[in-house]
C-alpha cells in the first residue's frame, strides 16, 4: 500500500522559513515525477512545484519563484520544499504528491496518482 506522509509545516512569521518533507512507502519512485501542491482557505489547489524523476529538472509557481527549492532524494524516496521569504499569501494546507506515468513532469494535478495527507503552513503577518 502506497502511502506519503508529509511533515515540516507550523507557524511562522512573514520573512521567516519552513522545510517541509513527505516520505514515500510501499513502493520506489525513483522514475516519477514529485510535486507539492497547495490549498488555500476557498481556494482551488494549486500546484507549488514538481521535480523530474532525476532531480535535474523543476517547475515553479510563479508566485513561489526565488523563494522555494524542491528536491528529491530517490534512495530515501523522499521529496522536500525549502520555502524561504514567506508571505502571508503563502498560508495554506501544503500536499505532497507523485505522477502516475514515469518520465514525466506533469504540473496538472489530475496526472497525480497518489497524495500525503497535507500538513498546514501558516504565515503571519
Amino acid at each position: 500500500q502506497v502511502q506519503l506522509v508529509e511533515s515540516g509545516g507550523g507557524l511562522v512569521q512573514a520573512g521567516g522559513s519552513l522545510r517541509l518533507s513527505c516520505a514515500a512507502s510501499g513502493r520506489a519512485f525513483g522514475i516519477n515525477a514529485m510535486a507539492w501542491f497547495r490549498q488555500a482557505p476557498g481556494k482551488a489547489r494549486e500546484i507549488v512545484s514538481s521535480i523530474n524523476w532525476t532531480g535535474k529538472t523543476t517547475y515553479y509557481a510563479d508566485s513561489v519563484k526565488g523563494r522555494f527549492t524542491i528536491s528529491r532524494d530517490n534512495a530515501k524516496n523522499t521529496v522536500d520544499l525549502e520555502m524561504d521569504s514567506l508571505k502571508p499569501e503563502d498560508t495554506a494546507i501544503y500536499y505532497c504528491a507523485v505522477a502516475g506515468a514515469p518520465f514525466t513532469l506533469p504540473v496538472s494535478q489530475s496526472e497525480y496518482d497518489y497524495w500525503g495527507q497535507g500538513t498546514q503552513v501558516s504565515v503571519s503577518s
